[in-house]
């Protein structure tokens, strides 16, 4: 295969199924990683993370079927696996699906080589995301209320009375003051 799957470092929800043409007994060594990595060699990844990876064998999946799998384990729409059921179904032998969350958000090209065989590339489906009214009044954002200024209360007649005298005293303690300076 030397086509060239071009992988955005912003890339999300796109699930790759690939077939794995190599004998069951060789597919330990192949997903193996000490040292080298077959796996990754293959698939000309720089960046992969193992453990987004699942590496099986179709028949594992004996009652459920390959679309099932996709549909209900990685939320592919229906109508997306529709056109490829009877292509998924036939599929045998060891199948690796590759969600973008395996290329840890590193923008990368892959080159898959043989023993791999692209598929296909499905879209996860989204739901948009919706925001409701609040279920509860006390749960509504507050409203600011409207500024506005009390009226400004009048000072009682006790209030009146402390600044004069207030004022009395501070003349007195400058009087004070200035008949000590004059006496010094």
């Amino acid at each position: 295969m030397s086509d060239k799957i071009e992988i955005k470092s912003s890339e999300t929800g796109v699930v790759r199924v690939f077939a794995v043409d190599i004998p069951t007994d060789q597919i330990a060594a192949f997903t193996a990683r000490n040292g080298r990595w077959p796996l990754r060699e293959a698939l000309g990844a720089e960046t992969l993370d193992p453990e987004h990876i699942q590496v099986f064998d179709a028949a594992d999946l004996t009652g459920v079927g390959l679309p099932a799998y996709l549909i209900d384990g990685h939320a592919i729409p229906e109508d997306q696996i529709a056109p490829l059921r009877d292509r998924l179904e036939a599929q045998t032998g060891t199948v690796m699906v590759v969600p973008s969350s395996a290329f840890s958000g590193a923008a990368q090209t892959l080159t898959p080589r043989a023993p791999l065989r692209l598929i296909a590339s499905f879209s996860e489906a989204h739901t948009p995301i919706t925001f409701g009214a609040l279920p509860d009044a006390s749960a509504q954002p507050q409203q600011p209320e409207p500024e506005t200024t009390p009226p400004r209360k009048k000072p009682s007649d006790a209030a009146m009375s402390g600044r004069v005298a207030m004022v009395v005293l501070l003349v007195l303690a400058l009087l004070v003051a200035v008949m000590v300076w004059i006496a010094s």
